[in-house]
């Protein structure tokens, strides 16, 4: 949530140490200005000193006509695990259509190849589902490339805007599953929303087991969690067919 220079060193330290055993990460809201990419570069300073090395890559500002829309997207990834293939990209064939448009790199882990595609829809409010729409399209535009969709859709994975991909033979990582966080816990219950997810291809890849991290559960309050982050992050363990 608003990843930049509001972030503490110790927020920033509670994160490497939650996301330090993943391979690759991916953060949305790193925020438009200086602050953003200075926290990313932050953050990997304290990975490297947790036992192996970081890279990372940052997106230009996404182009948004809405200012208070206008943001960044990160990928982490230790260098040791996967190599990142080429250059990373905001997705430009459908900027006008989509606010936030997504931010795609392609990686390599014992020789086989997978495409992430970072993505933060615009609010419920706003209609997400008219640009989700447009994902339906990525596959025919990239037929080489093994893509998988991630990131908050502020929207479930039931919504009927995701069954022309479904229809192409993606699948969810997570089903009824909440990621957003409440204001306030209500016995006990803290989450929200199911926004969160990845799709990919099932006759590419396979997910052999996914969750989220309920960081929350480490803070007394709601209120001190949700300087960390809104929603909570969600993970998938891959093996690529």
């Amino acid at each position: 949530m608003n990843f930049g220079k509001s972030k503490s060193d110790s927020e920033l330290e509670f994160i490497a140490t939650t996301i330090n055993k993943y391979d690759i990460v991916t953060i949305q809201e790193v925020v438009a200005g200086n602050g953003g990419a200075k926290a990313v570069s932050r953050l990997i300073a304290v990975l490297n000193n947790k036992g192996f090395q970081w890279d990372y890559a940052i997106s230009d500002v996404t182009t948004s006509e809405n200012p208070s829309s206008k943001e960044r997207y990160a990928f982490l990834w230790k260098v040791s695990q996967v190599k990142k293939i080429g250059k990373s990209w905001l997705e430009q064939n459908f900027q006008k259509e989509i606010d936030r448009e997504p931010f795609m790199s392609t990686f390599e882990f014992k020789g086989k190849q997978f495409t992430l595609a970072s993505f933060h829809a615009v609010p419920k409010k706003k209609n997400p589902e008219s640009e989700i729409k447009y994902f339906k399209l990525l596959p025919a535009l990239y037929p080489k490339l093994n893509l998988i969709f991630m990131g908050d859709f502020n929207c479930p994975q039931s919504n009927t805007v995701f069954i022309p991909l479904k229809k192409k033979g993606y699948k969810s990582i997570l089903t009824n599953q909440k990621t957003s966080l409440r204001q306030k816990c209500i016995n006990n219950y803290c989450l929200a929303s199911e926004y969160d997810n990845m799709f990919y291809d099932a006759m590419k890849t396979t997910s052999l087991n996914s969750g989220i991290i309920p960081f929350y559960e480490k803070f007394i309050t709601l209120k001190e969690a949700r300087k960390i982050s809104d929603h909570v992050p969600i993970w998938s363990v891959f093996k690529i067919n």
